[in-house]
């Protein structure tokens, strides 16, 4: 038995060869061909893959069946002692889908291929931020400046640390005396 647990919607479904499912209404017309690509969990009897989120390469193909709507639900709000009662029906829209086939992803060396690829390209974007790290460190005006140190302007202006000249020139006079 060749089964696949697969995400739409915000919802999970387990979706088998030959079954039927029924998720929220698409767009798309009767008869027409649908495809899956956010499959969390393929099993085909003897092997389960399990994707982190997603099994790379899987793949559920259905075929649209008709749109329908679910049972009525109603919504009865209710405020007891104050005479206020609202009452609203909805019925969700919903699309009635069959399997066909469950497809398991590529070939192993495919799947090898592209985690090489991602893992190469996670550890040059970590070389990156370790040589930004360690710019900021020898000198990055930003984090001196919330250290206590003088920035660039500041140093250029000649004023220390946020005080005025007036300030300055008052704390002078008063070294003075």
């Amino acid at each position: 038995m060749k089964y696949a647990i697969l995400e739409h919607g915000g919802k999970q479904y387990v979706a088998e060869e030959g079954g039927r499912i029924e998720i929220d209404r698409l767009a798309q017309e009767v008869g027409k061909s649908v495809e899956f690509k956010s499959v969390l969990l393929v099993a085909d009897g003897k092997k389960i893959e399990v994707g982190s989120p997603y099994v790379n390469g899987a793949k559920v193909k259905g075929k649209v069946l008709e749109h329908a709507k679910a049972k009525k639900v109603t919504v009865f709000k209710y405020k007891p002692k104050e005479r206020y009662r609202r009452k609203q029906g909805h019925r969700q829209q919903l699309t009635r889908v069959s399997i066909e086939e469950v497809a398991l992803g590529g070939s192993k060396a495919e799947a090898e291929a592209k985690s090489e690829t991602s893992s190469a390209s996670k550890s040059q974007s970590a070389a990156r931020t370790t040589a930004a790290r360690r710019s900021s460190k020898r000198g990055g005006g930003a984090s001196s400046a919330k250290s206590g140190g003088t920035s660039k302007r500041q140093a250029k202006s000649g004023s220390s640390g946020g005080r005025s000249k007036k300030a300055d020139a008052e704390s002078g006079a008063d070294q003075d005396k």
